[in-house]
């Protein structure tokens, strides 16, 4: 059986919300998303930098997350959340798939970092802005590229759970603005998907 290492609130939610939307079967070790659990020397074990997600299945042993959702969906997504390499949606599911981690989580980050992991006294509120400015332009592309679509490459796909995980932490984070009416939309159907709202609660 699959067994995910997770902690809430983190990138593993991805892989809970496909492991969901799959109706794999999964083990799940949640762990608190503090130094004292992901940097014990058993997890440190399991990623050398005492990150999560970790995928454990079997002998193989794998981490980053779109990595890992590569992973499952071609070994056993039977077909499913990945268009074949000659459908016309196969490109855009490329580029939005590593948007992500390319435009979108660099800004995040450093929102996250300068909200909440950083003690008050060390935050630097002109990088704060600054990200967030970066941000809100970054997910401007996707709003323009989904009129007329419900998803980001045709069908449900790997690319809505990469990308669309992030895009709803943005918009929690308040870089989604209004004026972006079909990126809104695109997240509300995001988070009405069972699977979604079992893996952000987990």
């Amino acid at each position: 059986m699959l067994k995910l290492h997770h902690a809430p609130n983190s990138r593993s939610g991805r892989i809970v919300w496909l492991l969901e939307e799959l109706s794999l079967p999964y083990d799940l070790n949640t762990m608190e998303f503090h130094p004292k659990f992901l940097k014990s020397d058993e997890h440190r074990g399991r990623h050398p930098l005492g990150r999560v997600p970790v995928l454990e299945d079997g002998e193989v042993t794998i981490y980053e997350s779109g990595a890992i959702i590569e992973y499952i969906v071609s070994r056993y997504g039977k077909g499913r959340l990945k268009p074949a390499v000659e459908s016309p949606n196969y490109p855009a599911y490329l580029q939005w798939f590593h948007y992500c981690e390319g435009m979108v989580m660099p800004p995040i980050n450093t929102i996250v970092v300068q909200t909440i992991l950083l003690p008050p006294e060390r935050r630097d509120e002109g990088v704060l802005a600054q990200a967030k400015k970066l941000l809100s332009k970054s997910v401007a592309p996707i709003n323009e590229s989904l009129i007329g679509k419900n998803f980001l490459a045709g069908e449900f796909s790997g690319a809505d759970i990469m990308l669309g995980h992030a895009l709803y932490m943005a918009n929690r984070l308040g870089c989604v603005s209004d004026e972006l009416e079909n990126l809104k939309r695109y997240i509300e159907r995001i988070a009405a998907r069972d699977a979604f709202d079992k893996a952000i609660n987990t």
